[in-house]
């Protein structure tokens, strides 16, 4: 009989708010050990405590992390772009790519949850909806059937997606948007909070009002704060 094996061992890129956030729901879970943070922003960070553990320094620990038996990586900071960008670094060098799911979210067993994605408390996702890679579904989100979240797509805390919705890669709902049916947003787009979104929005712009009106190009493809 093999020895039995302690619980795998996880590093969390990001060492604020969403790292809390991210951490919390890991040990609710109880599947993984939380070795410590990565922030790759603040390098006098590095060894200081945070949230229980130690900041490890930036992305120049992955190789240390690697070498070490560390094969497990969730990204909590909120820049869609750079989710998507690091995610496919690490993966590159042998990493896997961990899924959070609070336990207290409603998932359907149809529902397809793609790798690094993060489901916080309170969400709701319906069958045959398929959110993909490195996303963020915030408090109290809800999505309903037969829709598809792109990669590194951010819906905000209380945003309501009705059925048969399409969500670009790396767009951002923000908070109390709500979507009707039937619904395509594009790519890198940004929704203003409190939203209703009634019509397709395309590409590459900010849209907000209720209805949802498209105001501006949007200049910044990663559409939010720094990690």
């Amino acid at each position: 009989m093999e020895p039995s094996q302690g619980p795998k061992r996880l590093v969390i890129w990001g060492a604020k708010g969403p790292a809390l956030i991210v951490a919390e729901i890991i040990q609710m879970r109880g599947e993984l050990e939380i070795v410590g943070y990565l922030d790759n922003l603040s390098p006098d960070r590095k060894g200081t405590e945070f949230n229980g553990g130690k900041v490890l320094g930036g992305e120049e620990e992955l190789d240390r992390l690697l070498a070490d038996g560390v094969r497990h990586v969730i990204f909590a900071f909120q820049n869609n772009r750079a989710r998507l960008r690091l995610g496919a670094m690490v993966k590159a060098m042998g990493f896997e790519l961990v899924t959070a799911i609070h336990p207290a979210a409603s998932v359907s067993s149809q529902a397809r949850i793609g790798a690094g994605s993060v489901v916080r408390a309170q969400a709701a996702i319906g069958p045959d909806t398929s959110v993909g890679e490195n996303c963020i579904i915030g408090y109290g989100a809800t999505i309903s059937h037969s829709c598809s979240i792109g990669d590194g797509v951010h819906l905000s805390s209380g945003v309501n997606v009705a059925g048969s919705v399409s969500i670009g890669e790396a767009s951002w709902i923000a908070v109390g948007v709500t979507i009707i049916d039937k619904i395509r947003v594009g790519r890198n787009t940004l929704v203003g909070a409190g939203s209703v979104v009634t019509r397709d929005i395309p590409d590459n712009v900010v849209a907000y009002g209720v209805p949802a009106r498209v105001v501006r190009e949007n200049p910044d493809p990663c559409l939010s704060a720094q990690p």
